[in-house]
Parts: structure tokens; sequence; C-alpha cells
């Protein structure tokens, strides 16, 4: 029933206006429906001790998380376990409030299955989203914070980190050092001894590029494994308007465009990103899995390609908010009752 309301009466009316538009607004929904997951959970979630794995120390109640670039400030860090997602990642959060890049931000390719992302790390700075996480109880939710930075200055990062160090509320960080829409120059190697230097409580993910060679990835990993940092995740953003998964009619339409693509684009890499570094690191490393997924295949096959985890974004958009519950009900039913027994 939710899923033929999204998309017969919800998407065909939201996909008429500005995306970034109806972003804000399901934003402030979002936010209104924190206190009355009595009613959302069961509408959407999927609860299933099956489904339940742990990574890194963490419990995770399933294996499907919300990326960072949709929560930018916070606002829906607690309405975003009843939806049904088993971690909910906020941000990306810089040091001071950021406007990001200049409109438009935000613009859809139904046919290519994409989002068209050009925000620039838009959001309202660290203290000012922690004040906001710190009046939400999020007692049994697990949340992270994707740090990042708009200038070249590591301390721009730590001091994210140190604001949030401490939080309890904080399960995870996510280090985003991909995004294609700033151009950050900061020495790789360094940038981690120095994040490495804090002695974070929470395990830290490397978010990694989409269009990156095999031998530079590794050579990242390498360097971030030399610091104790054994989580990352594979991908962010893909830049390439040639991707055969474009519709060649649609991509052209956005020559003019700035920014960078979500969604079927980037799932290829991925995957291939995905299948490389646990081949070559094998357990040493936690993976989780982002971009492109539209449904339970596309999870199982990004867990089958080595992901402990995944992420997503898009497919919601274009699925609907019940997406999350109908890929954990699936999940169940691989490999008989236990979804993870391919993973042993």
């Amino acid at each position: 029933m939710i899923r033929s309301l999204y998309q017969n009466i919800f998407k065909p009316i939201a996909f008429s206006l500005d995306a970034e538009l109806v972003h804000d607004r399901i934003t402030n929904l979002g936010e209104l429906l924190e206190n009355f997951g009595w009613l959302v959970s069961p509408l959407l979630s999927c609860q299933n001790k099956k489904l339940e794995k742990e990574v890194l120390g963490i419990k995770f109640s399933n294996p499907i998380g919300l990326s960072a670039g949709f929560d930018y400030d916070g606002h829906m860090a607690k309405v975003m376990k009843y939806v049904g997602f088993g971690f909910n990642t906020v941000g990306t959060v810089t040091a001071r409030p950021w406007a990001g890049n200049s409109p438009p931000r935000l613009a859809r390719l139904p046919k290519s299955r994409s989002l068209l992302v050009n925000k620039g790390f838009k959001n309202e700075g660290a203290e000012k989203i922690a004040q906001r996480l710190d009046k939400k109880d999020l007692t049994g939710h697990t949340v992270g914070i994707s740090v990042g930075s708009v200038t070249d200055n590591i301390d721009d990062y730590l001091f994210v980190f140190n604001v949030f160090r401490d939080k309890k509320y904080v399960s995870y960080f996510e280090l985003n050092i991909s995004c294609p829409n700033i151009a950050v120059k900061i020495n790789f190697r360094e940038l981690v001894k120095a994040v490495a230097s804090l002695k974070l409580k929470q395990p830290i993910f490397i978010k990694m590029p989409n269009e990156i060679e095999l031998s530079q990835s590794d050579e990242l990993v390498k360097e971030a494994l030399g610091v104790g940092i054994k989580g990352f995740i594979f991908s962010n953003l893909a830049k390439n308007r040639f991707n055969n998964s474009f519709d060649k009619e649609e991509i052209r339409k956005f020559k003019d465009f700035k920014g960078n693509f979500s969604g079927k684009p980037t799932f290829a890499n991925s995957n291939k990103l995905i299948a490389h570094t646990r081949n070559k690191f094998g357990k040493d490393i936690a993976i989780i899995g982002t971009g492109g997924i539209f449904s339970a295949e596309d999870a199982k096959e990004k867990i089958e390609a080595g992901a402990d985890l995944v992420q997503l974004i898009t497919g919601m958009i274009y699925g609907g908010p019940q997406l999350i519950g109908e890929i954990c009900r699936k999940l169940l039913t691989y490999h008989g009752s236990h979804f993870y027994h391919f993973l042993k």
C-alpha cells in the first residue's frame, strides 16, 4: 500500500517540483515525525534479529544504512531508525557553517536512475549540528557523523571529530576524502595520522572515491590500516558522464550543469572496488558498500562482493521510504532463513 501511494501519488507530484525544495520539505516532515516512531515503524520497517550484524564492535539492527548526503544537518537523525534503517549518517559536517555551491545543487535523472549532486558540503557546521543532536533522544539508534572539510587545513577535520568525539549518540565516524565538489588538497597520510592521534573510541570508515584506479585505492587503504583505521566505504559519486548507465539523451540535458552523479552510474565501480579490496585485504578490514542500490538484489550483490553493510539514498528517493523494509524482508529469504550464511 505504501509503495502504491508513493509511486502513484506522492512521487509524481514531488518530481514535478524542484528537487532541493522537495528535499527540504521532506526534512521538515521527517523531523516532525520523529516522536511518532510507534506509528512510522510498523508501516515501514522490518524488525528481525536474524538481520543483526556486528561490525568493528558496533551492533547494527540490520545491514541497510542511510548514506551521508541526505540528512545534512541532523534533522532526521532520530526518525531514520523508524523508517527502517539499521544505521544512518549525518552530514557531511564541516568545522564551520558552509552555504554550499550555487544552485542548482540537486536534480533528477529518472531514466538513468541517478541524481545530479552539487551541494558542496552544504551544512550548518559542527557546533550547531551537535547542539541539535544533543536535544534528540537517540538512545538505541546507530548514528554516524560524516566529517569533511572545504579547506586544505587538517585542523578543520580534527575540529569536527573533537566536537562529536564524546557524544554518546555517535556510534561511528566517516572520513569523507572523496567529495568531488570540493578541491581538498590534503596529504592523506598526514590526515589519517592526525585523525588516528585523536584516539577516538568510535571506529572510522574512510569514504572512498568511485572513479579511482585499484592501485591508488590500495595505497589509501594501506595508509589507513597503517594507523589502525580499518573501515572503508566504497564509494562516492561518479564523475564520468560517458558512463554506460546513463541514458544518453538524458545526460546531454545536463552538459552545462556542474556536479556529479549518484545511483546506478556508481554501481559497477563500487562493486569492483569492494570485490578487489576484500580479496586483497581479507578479513582485516570492514567494508560498507554504497552506490546504486534500488533493490534487495542490488544489496545482495554488494554483500556477495564483500561488503559487510550497505548504504543508500537514491534508491529510497526513487522507490519510496518503504524500500528499506522491503529489502530487509527479501534478504531474510536468501540462503534459507539466515541471509548471512554465504558470508561464513
